[in-house]
C-alpha cells in the first residue's frame, strides 16, 4: 500500500498499478535462491536489501537523468525474455495448479495428484479465461477467490489434506530494518540488483508508454525512475519484495477508465480494508486457485507469433531473440543471464553495423534521385569521377572504413581525377573523423585529384574548419546542395567531351 502511494506521488504515470509483479517476484526468487533457503530469515533480509538497493539505484539514475539507459534493451530481447520468463512462471505453477503431492521430478515414477485440488485449479483457470473474454472489467479474480474460499471452507478442503493459503498476518505491516549482511553478501547482490532494476523498470516502461500514447503526452522516464525507486525503498522498509508496475493490472486500470492517480489511491484503500478485516477469509483459498490466477495473468505474455513476425523483419535479430529465450530457460533460476546474453548480442550487432557503414557509389537515377550506381546499373556522374555517399557519422567507428574505401578505389582506378562526396547523411564528425578526413585530403592532393563536397551540415563543417581541413585550395570545392554538385559534375562531363573535338579542330 505504502509503495503504491509513494509511486502515485512521485511517478510521471500515477495511474499505473504498483506492486510486486509475477515477473519481478520471479527475478527475486531466482536471484536469492542460490544465496539462502527461500522463506528463511536470511532470505527475507536479502529480499529486503534487494528492494532497497534496486530502489536506491533507480532514484540515483532518475535524479541524474540516466533514463536513456533503457534504450540499451531492444524490443526483440525484451520480447524473448518476457516470454521465457512467462514459460518458467507457468511451469512453476503447474504442480500447485494440478494438485501435485510430490515434486515435478518424481511425478512420472510416483504419480500423486489431488483430484479436488486439480478441480479447483482448472475450474478457476477456465472461469478466469472466460471472464477475460466476456468482460475484462469484471472483477473475476475477486469473485473467484471469495467463492472458492467459501466452497473450500464448506467442504472441509483443508481438513482433507488439501493445500490452502493458510493463516495470514492481519493488520498493517510494521517498519522493518534489515540487519547488515556484510560486504561480501552485498557484492553478490550487485548483479541481481541491476537485473531486477532493469526488468522492473521495463515493466513500468511497457505500461507507461501505452498510457502516454493514449493521452498524446511525452513520458518522463526519469521521473518514473525516481517514483518507482522510492516505491521500492518504501516496500523494503515494510519488509516486502521490490515493487514494479504491473502489465495486467495497469492495463485493466486504464481500460476501466482511470483518469488520475486517485484510482490507485482507491485501490489502496480496498487493500487496506482487506488487510484489516478479511484476511481470515483468505486462509481457506486453495493454493491451486492462486496458481490459476498467476497462470491466467501470465498466459497473455506468451506470443509465439512474435518470433515469426520478427523473422520477417530481421533474421539476425530473430537469432538474438531465440538465444535470449533459450539462455533464459537454460539458466533458470538465474534468469538475468538471459537478459545479459540478449543485451550483449544486440550491442555486438549494433557495434558491427557501426564499424561497417554503408558506403556506396552513386549515380543519377531517371527519377532525379541519387542511388546506388551498381545496384541500379547507372552511369557515372562524370568521366574519371568517383561519386560516393556514406550513410553514417564520420567518427572513430567509421573513419577507417571510409579511408579504406577511398584508398582501394583510387588504387583500382588510377585515372580518377575527381572525387565527389555527397555529405548530407554525415551528421557528426569527431576528432578521429577529422584526422582521417585530413589524411584522405592529403592523399587526394598528392594524386592531383579534386575533392568535391556537397551538402555538408553545419556541425560537421565546423569540426573540419577547426581542423583546418576546409582551407581554400585549388583541389577543393564545396557546394551547399546536391543540385549544385550535380551541375558541377555535368560541367566536368561536358568539358571532357569537348576536349576531343577541340583537339580535332586544332589538328585540322
Amino acid at each position: 500500500m505504502l509503495p503504491a502511494l509513494v509511486a502515485v506521488l512521485f511517478s510521471a504515470s500515477a495511474r499505473l498499478s504498483v506492486g510486486p509483479t509475477a515477473l519481478t517476484c520471479l527475478m527475486v526468487f531466482a536471484s536469492l535462491t542460490p544465496l539462502a533457503a527461500p522463506g528463511s530469515a536470511q532470505w527475507v533480509e536479502l529480499a529486503v536489501w534487494l528492494a532497497l538497493l534496486s530502489g536506491l539505484l533507480q532514484v540515483v539514475l532518475g535524479a541524474f537523468r540516466f533514463g536513456w539507459l533503457l534504450n540499451l534493451i531492444n524490443s526483440p530481447v525484451l520480447m524473448a525474455f518476457t516470454q521465457a520468463a512467462a514459460v518458467l512462471i507457468i511451469t512453476s505453477q503447474v504442480p500447485a495448479l494440478l494438485g501435485f503431492k510430490v515434486a515435478w521430478g518424481n511425478m512420472l515414477r510416483h504419480p500423486a495428484i489431488d483430484p479436488l485440488a486439480a478441480a479447483f485449479g482448472l475450474g478457476a483457470l477456465a472461469l478466469l479465461m472466460l471472464a477475460r473474454r466476456w468482460k475484462p472489467t469484471f472483477p473475476g479474480v475477486l469473485v473467484i477467490v471469495v467463492a472458492t474460499a467459501a466452497l473450500s471452507y464448506a467442504i472441509g478442503f483443508e481438513a482433507r489434506g488439501g493445500a490452502v493459503v493458510g493463516p495470514l498476518p492481519q493488520g498493517l505491516p510494521a517498519l522493518y530494518v534489515p540487519g547488515w549482511p556484510g560486504w561480501q553478501v552485498l557484492g553478490q547482490l550487485v548483479l541481481p540488483t541491476l537485473v531486477v532494476t532493469l526488468v522492473s523498470f521495463l515493466e513500468t516502461a511497457s505500461s507507461a508508454k501505452v498510457d502516454s500514447q493514449r493521452k498524446g503526452e511525452r513520458w518522463d522516464q526519469d521521473q518514473d525512475l525516481i517514483g518507482q525507486g522510492l516505491a521500492k525503498i518504501a516496500s523494503g522498509l515494510s519488509g516486502a519484495f521490490a515493487t514494479s508496475s504491473s502489465f495486467s493490472r495497469s492495463a485493466l486500470n486504464l481500460y476501466a477508465g482511470a483518469q488520475t492517480g486517485w484510482a490507485t489511491v482507491f485501490s489502496v484503500g480496498v487493500v487496506l480494508l482487506a488487510l484489516l478485516l478479511f484476511t481470515p477469509v483468505l486462509r481457506h483459498v486453495p493454493q491451486a486457485v492462486l496458481a490459476a490466477i498467476v497462470v491466467a495473468a501470465v498466459l497473455g505474455l506468451i506470443k509465439p507469433r512474435e518470433f515469426g513476425r520478427l523473422w520477417r523483419i530481421s533474421r539476425v535479430e530473430t537469432a538474438i531473440a531465440v538465444a535470449t529465450f533459450a539462455v533464459t530457460l537454460a539458466a533458470a533460476p538465474a534468469l538475468y543471464w538471459g537478459v545479459l546474453t540478449g543485451v550483449l548480442m544486440a550491442l555486438s550487432l549494433f557495434l558491427y553495423q557501426r564499424l561497417h557503414p554503408r558506403i556506396i557509389e552513386v549515380g543519377l537515377h531517371p527519377d532525379g534521385s541519387l542511388r546506388d550506381r551498381h545496384l541500379w546499373q547507372l552511369a557515372p556522374l562524370a568521366p574519371d569521377t568517383y561519386a560516393l555517399r556514406m550513410d553514417a557519422a564520420l567518427d572513430f567507428a567509421t573513419a577507417s572504413q571510409f579511408e579504406r574505401n577511398l584508398t582501394e578505389y583510387l588504387t583500382a582506378h588510377p585515372g580518377t581525377r575527381h572525387v565527389c562526396l555527397f555529405a548530407q547523411p554525415i551528421n557528426r564528425i569527431d576528432a578521429t573523423g577529422a584526422e582521417v578526413f585530413t589524411r584522405v585530403l592529403g592523399l587526394l592532393r598528392s594524386r592531383q585529384v579534386t575533392l568535391h563536397i556537397a551538402g555538408m551540415k553545419l556541425p560537421a563543417e565546423r569540426v573540419l574548419q577547426a581542423a583546418a581541413a576546409l582551407s581554400p585550395h585549388p583541389l577543393l570545392r564545396t557546394y551547399r546542395t546536391d543540385a549544385e554538385a550535380l551541375s558541377a559534375m555535368r560541367a566536368i562531363a561536358d568539358a571532357q567531351r569537348a576536349e576531343p573535338a577541340d583537339l580535332a579542330a586544332a589538328a585540322i
